[in-house]
């Protein structure tokens, strides 16, 4: 019941932002298109001798398959595409998924746990910010993200999505407006690209997030259906065990008086 409250907020929070990041998305995608001089950093794609990889797990267990899922898809991703500990480093959103990194001598350069279970963008700033300047300044030459997509109560998909570097701006909306830009449109990429980009990871906490108190609904209803099933299960036995006995000693009590009847 609780996890029931807590995803339908979540789910609440995680729609209600599907609305802004479709504008700031638009707005985006239109002033990258206009600009004239469209050299900055984040639009441009670069070597790639390291690639970071944000990885959103929840603080604890509990919540069926949630965890295990995003932590098995990134692992089998890192295998296939890097040979050695040094062409990648961890992001970890989430204690679950930096012990995990941790246990495996994977590089966790940065991680935040504690995180609260409707987030508030202030209460990840911080953390979006460090890892957008960790690009800038060429700690990492692209950067993914995987996370729980939200779908309905029982369906979550984990997701990966390229966050960095927005190389594919013309497709990431189907219309486009004009703007008037002042002082430059140069000048508003350098503002507008680094709040995209934590935009884009600010929403894929909101959406892990309900599917991750989702995931918790269903695993304890599982839990407690199975409890049920095993009370029930172990009702059944007691029952017969007591009738087994009582008719076992009402058998003795038969028996005991028929021997001890004169002939």
């Amino acid at each position: 019941m609780v996890s029931a409250s807590k995803m339908s907020r979540a789910e609440v929070n995680a729609k209600s932002f599907v609305p802004y990041m479709e504008k700031i998305q638009e707005v985006t995608t239109s002033v990258a298109l206009n600009a004239e001089d469209s050299s900055h950093p984040m639009l441009k794609s670069r070597p790639v001798k390291k690639t970071g990889y944000i990885v959103i797990t929840a603080d604890r267990g509990l919540a069926g398959s949630y965890n295990s899922n995003v932590l098995r898809e990134v692992n089998r991703t890192i295998q296939a595409r890097h040979q050695s500990n040094d062409e990648f480093a961890i992001i970890a959103l989430g204690r679950v998924g930096r012990d995990f990194f941790v246990k495996k001598g994977m590089n966790v350069i940065l991680d935040i746990v504690g995180l609260h279970d409707q987030p508030a963008f202030t209460d990840i700033k911080d953390f979006t910010s460090k890892t957008v300047e960790m690009f800038s300044d060429g700690t990492f030459d692209e950067l993914y993200i995987y996370y729980s997509h939200y779908v309905n109560a029982i369906k979550y998909d984990v997701t990966e999505k390229k966050i960095l570097p927005f190389t594919d701006m013309s497709s990431n909306s189907g219309k486009t407006n004009s703007y008037e830009y002042e002082p430059s449109a140069e000048a508003i990429l350098e503002v507008l690209l680094p709040q995209y980009a934590e935009s884009l990871i600010y929403g894929a906490v909101l959406d892990s997030k309900a599917s991750e108190h989702a995931a918790r609904m269903t695993a304890m209803k599982s839990a407690t259906d199975n409890a049920n099933d095993i009370i029930r299960s172990l009702d059944l036995s007691y029952n017969r065990a007591r009738q087994a006995a009582i008719t076992q000693e009402i058998t003795e009590i038969v028996g005991g008086a028929s021997r001890s009847e004169p002939n």
